[in-house]
């Protein structure tokens, strides 16, 4: 499973990949973690190419900014472009928040 870490979450994606290893996911489920510069996106790429590239590439997009503003906002790229197939966009709405706790990724077993 791949995944297409927006620009905002760069740096937590290493933290993110970390507590996946560390609750034994990956012994469960092949999973990377693609950084715009690795596919090459800019990362001032709207949301719009974004979304379309992940779905074209068969990627899930992860993301920490999913507004409402603009007309190639990701909430408004999703709703006229979203189908039954396409695949999801992880949003995490308190990125401070992100961090891994021994306990917590245990509970994930």
């Amino acid at each position: 499973m791949n995944f297409l870490v927006d620009h905002n979450l760069r740096g937590h994606s290493v933290i993110l990949a970390g507590c996946l290893a560390a609750s034994g996911w990956l012994d469960l489920i092949s999973i990377r973690f693609v950084l715009f510069e690795e596919v090459g996106l800019a990362d001032t790429s709207d949301d719009h190419v974004v979304w379309h590239y992940a779905q074209a590439h068969q990627m899930i997009l992860i993301t920490a900014n999913r507004s409402m503003k603009g007309e190639n906002s990701l909430e408004q790229v999703m709703r006229e472009a979203n189908t039954p197939t396409s695949l999801p966009v992880v949003t995490i709405a308190r990125i401070d928040r992100l961090h891994c706790r021994a306990r917590l990724s245990g509970a994930l077993r």
